[in-house]
C-alpha cells in the first residue's frame, strides 16, 4: 500500500510508465471482500497502527492524567462489526521522562482490512482556533438564521451568508473540519447524544476527532494561509480539491469522534462516527 501510494504520487500530472502499470498489477491483488487466506491462517498478534503522538506542551487543552505529558493513540487496521464499522483506537497515556527506548521502525500488521485505515505519515502543526457549537438554544438559531443579525454586526455580508445565514453559520463559524483536540462535538448521522462515561458515569468531553477531510468545498473559511494557493487548484472534475493528508477515511467520508471523562482520563473512552 505504501508503495502504491508513491506510485501515484510521483505520477501525479503524467500517465503511468509501463514499469509503474506493471508494479502496480503486481502488488495489487484481485479486488475481494474476503480477508485472504494467508490472514485467517495468520495466528500471531496484529500489530497496532500508530495514529496520532500529541504532547501536552504543543496542545494545553489536552488534560492528560497526573504525571503524564504524552498521548499515544493507536488503532487496529480492521473493523469490529456489528458493533462498530471504524477501527477500534487504544490510548496510551505516557511520561516522556520515562520513555528510554525509541523504536526507530515499529511493528507493523501482516495486513489492513482498508487502505483507508493505513495513516500516511504526516508532521502536525497544532493551531488553537475559536469555535462554536452546532447545537444552539432556540433563541440564538433564530438569531442566526435572521439576515438582520448579520447585517447589523458588519456591512461586509458575504452573499452565501445572507442567502443562507443558518449554513454560513454551521459551515464557517461553527464547529471546525479536520482532525483537532477537543472542542465542540460534530453532529450529522444522528442528533447530538451525550457521551457517559461507562465507569463513573460521569459526561465524557470530546478528546480526539479523526476525520477524513480536513476541509472541502463548503468549510473553505478553515483553510489555512499557506494551503489557500495548494487547495484552490481544481480536480479534474474542476472542482477545489479536499484535502486529505492523512490519507483515512472513516465510513463514507465522516469522522471518528473519541471522548474521554473529564474526572478520570484513564477511565475507558468511548467512540462515536459522525
Amino acid at each position: 500500500m505504501r508503495l502504491e501510494r508513491r506510485i501515484r504520487a510521483a505520477a501525479q500530472g503524467r500517465d503511468l510508465t509501463p514499469q509503474e502499470r506493471e508494479t502496480l498489477e503486481r502488488i495489487r491483488p484481485p479486488r475481494t471482500y474476503q480477508v485472504s487466506p494467508a490472514v485467517q491462517a495468520y495466528d500471531g498478534p496484529i500489530a497496532l497502527l500508530p495514529l496520532a503522538q500529541l504532547y501536552t506542551r504543543d496542545i494545553p487543552a489536552l488534560r492528560a492524567p497526573a504525571g503524564a505529558d504524552l498521548l499515544q493513540v493507536l488503532w487496529c487496521p480492521f473493523g469490529h462489526p456489528p458493533k462498530t464499522y471504524m477501527p477500534r483506537t487504544v490510548l496510551f497515556w505516557r511520561s516522556t521522562a520515562e520513555i528510554t527506548t525509541v523504536l526507530t521502525a515499529p511493528p507493523e500488521p501482516p495486513a489492513v482490512q482498508y487502505a483507508d485505515y493505513l495513516p500516511e505519515p504526516c508532521l502536525l502543526v497544532p493551531e488553537q482556533i475559536t469555535e462554536y457549537p452546532q447545537e444552539l438554544g432556540e433563541d440564538l438559531q433564530s438569531r442566526v438564521n435572521d439576515q438582520r443579525t448579520w447585517k447589523a454586526a458588519t456591512d461586509a455580508v458575504d452573499s452565501e451568508c445572507e442567502s443562507y445565514p443558518g449554513s454560513y453559520y454551521a459551515d464557517n463559524l461553527s464547529v471546525a473540519p479536520g482532525w483537532k483536540v477537543g472542542g465542540w462535538a460534530s453532529w450529522g448521522l444522528t442528533d447530538p447524544v451525550p457521551q457517559s462515561c461507562p465507569a463513573c458515569a460521569t459526561t465524557m468531553h470530546p478528546l480526539l476527532t479523526i476525520s477524513t477531510f480536513e476541509w472541502d468545498r463548503s468549510k473553505r473559511s478553515w483553510i489555512p494561509y499557506e494551503m489557500q494557493e495548494r487547495a484552490a487548484a481544481p480536480t479534474r472534475a474542476g472542482r477545489p480539491r479536499p484535502a486529505r493528508p492523512t490519507a483515512i477515511q472513516i465510513g463514507r467520508g465522516y469522522k471518528q469522534q473519541l471522548y474521554v471523562c473529564p474526572a478520570t482520563p484513564e477511565h475507558p473512552h468511548t467512540e462515536l462516527m459522525q
